[in-house]
């Protein structure tokens, strides 16, 4: 077991590892963007429909989320590439809202057919878009992976440690 985490550790060290570690501690916050907008918007009745305060929380955690990723995951300056960076960026983050508005719809459902109490509803509409995202985890993962991937060599090898620059 610590062999294990000893090699998590070096893993998380390389130019893979720190880029996989920024990119999960910025979906971390993100997802926390999110879940708060919606406890936030939904549970202190700013917005009352379950629909619109999923919609309105989940599109304000879409701001941090590219520029964390795109600044501080995949190290990228200047202005953003439209085709490139943007437009694959939205469509991903528009699939995972649109998924998310499923088990919204789920959710206001299970709020109307049950009389629970509204801190109840608003853990279960929260709870339900966090496990909805987190379905779109992996795939964003990959597919930002590729196309904020930068393919220069010096800024790949430093991060590499003495062992791995040899072995090149």
């Amino acid at each position: 077991m610590i062999e294990r985490i000893r090699a998590l550790l070096s893993w998380s060290r390389t130019h893979q590892g720190k880029k996989m570690v920024r990119y999960v501690l910025g979906s971390v916050v993100a997802t926390g963007v999110s879940f708060t907008s919606i406890a936030i918007l939904y549970g202190f009745g700013i917005i009352p429909g379950v629909i619109w305060a999923t919609l309105a929380g989940n599109l304000i955690a879409t701001l941090p989320a590219y520029h964390l990723n795109r600044t501080w995951t995949w190290g990228k300056r200047g202005r953003s590439h439209f085709r490139n960076e943007i437009v694959p960026f939205w469509s991903m983050s528009f699939l995972g809202i649109a998924f998310s508005q499923f088990g919204a719809f789920w959710s206001r459902a299970e709020v109307h057919s049950h009389t629970w109490s509204h801190l109840a509803n608003t853990a279960l509409v929260t709870g339900t878009n966090l496990l909805c995202f987190g379905v779109f985890f992996m795939l964003k993962l990959m597919v930002f992976n590729k196309i904020f991937h930068v393919n220069k060599l010096e800024l790949i090898e430093e991060h590499l440690t003495l062992e791995e620059k040899s072995a090149l």
